[in-house]
């Protein structure tokens, strides 16, 4: 409760949790745009590829903006006023003009997450004893509650009302910005890695070669997965005859889940080791994974999809805080290449998939996706860590 009840901790989840509400609104509006066009799986992919990659690449460079200057403030509250603001815009526009308007509303998630992130963790070192894998988590959380909400609420918005219906869920994004720039003139204490005869613990050096490897490549397939399901899982229920609403719901039920496993995660990590988890939550995930290629539509998707949801986004918060240690920099510059460096895989992947749903068709490319997570499990074998030293320095915001 100390930390929910934190005015920093809780100004950027609040954030997290409006912004990832507006980008949980990408993948019905495309499957909605793309009736009304006729737009293949192929140019979907693409589509979705470049938002991501466009929210996602940039996040490094706003990472070290917000370390190298010190603009938490101006990022945080800035990426939530402009990603609303061009969300509204999109959402008056014809497709051919609306789209880039989307993706260009990206930025503003992008400017939000490394400062979000960062600032989640810092307070999970001071007011969680050092518990920054369950402060991840809960931050994590909220922006995936948001992901859950966006969908399910603008489904039926959507359905009833057209695109402009949607602009109810940009109108919070005002208070919820100012917000954030008002309590984020506080200064933060951030930890910092001891250094020792040149070297840093729990550097990447001293981690090992194979530890990099493994999170790179779990990193990258738990990214895979979520953006396969959150990208294609609408598409393939349109084209079974489902109304935005159903589709919405279930998109909505998908980040639902992910967000409650995201937090379950993150404190069974903080107790009991993160390799495990991770290991034992990606090879669970291919199961309903693999069910959902099988039963079409059916009642039982309403436990399949948040099982599924649940179980890849059990690893999220200890990929990034596993991440924190590995790379050398600040904690913005760390959280902003490790989530941009996700969002790109799993856009990637994305694109990769898009071509054999088309060829394949969905169950296929729901079976490969199973197949994704159960490889991340046996790779996260190797995310054995070593214990890190750590000192605390004044950092202003």
């Amino acid at each position: 409760m100390s930390l929910l009840l934190d005015s920093i901790f809780s100004s950027v989840a609040y954030g997290h949790f409006i912004v990832d509400a507006l980008n949980g609104l990408r993948s019905i509006l495309l499957t909605y745009w793309s009736q009304q066009t006729g737009m293949s799986n192929t140019t979907l992919a693409v589509v979705t590829t470049i938002y991501i990659w466009v929210a996602s690449l940039s996040q490094p460079v706003f990472g070290w903006l917000a370390d190298r200057f010190g603009k938490s403030r101006l990022l945080a509250a800035g990426g939530i006023l402009w990603l609303a603001v061009f969300y509204s815009l999109a959402l008056n526009l014809p497709v051919e003009w609306a789209i880039p308007c989307i993706i260009l509303a990206s930025l503003g998630s992008a400017a939000f997450h490394p400062v979000g992130t960062m600032q989640a963790t810092l307070r999970g070192k001071t007011l969680l004893a050092g518990r920054e894998t369950s402060s991840t988590s809960w931050f994590f959380f909220f922006g995936q509650f948001g992901y859950f909400l966006g969908p399910i609420i603008g489904g039926p918005l959507l359905q009833q009302y057209g695109p402009t219906g949607l602009l109810v869920l940009a109108a919070p994004a005002l208070a919820i910005g100012l917000n954030a720039a008002w309590r984020l003139k506080k200064p933060l204490t951030a930890p910092r890695q001891a250094v020792k005869k040149g070297k840093a613990h729990g550097s990447g050096r001293e981690l090992g070669s194979w530890f990099i490897v493994a999170l790179v490549i779990v990193a990258a397939l738990q990214s895979w997965t979520q953006q396969n399901i959150s990208t294609f899982l609408p598409k393939y229920l349109s084209d079974l005859g489902q109304a935005p609403a159903i589709y919405g719901l279930m998109t909505g039920l998908f980040m639902g889940g992910s967000a409650i496993g995201n937090v379950l995660g993150g404190n069974l990590a903080d107790r009991f080791g993160r390799r495990g988890v991770a290991t034992i939550a990606m090879a669970m995930a291919g199961i309903p994974l693999f069910l959902i290629s099988l039963v079409g539509w059916s009642p039982w998707l309403y436990l399949l999809v948040p099982l599924s949801g649940a179980l890849t986004g059990a690893v999220l918060s200890l990929i990034v805080v596993l991440a924190q240690r590995v790379v050398r920099g600040g904690m913005a510059l760390a959280s902003g290449l490790t989530l941009g460096f996700m969002f790109s895989a799993g856009a990637l992947g994305t694109l990769l998939s898009g071509p054999l749903a088309d060829k394949w068709g969905f169950p296929p490319l729901f079976q490969m996706t199973a197949g994704l997570a159960l490889v991340a499990s046996l790779v996260a074998l190797a995310l054995k860590e070593k214990p890190i030293h750590v000192e605390t320095v004044s950092l202003s915001v």
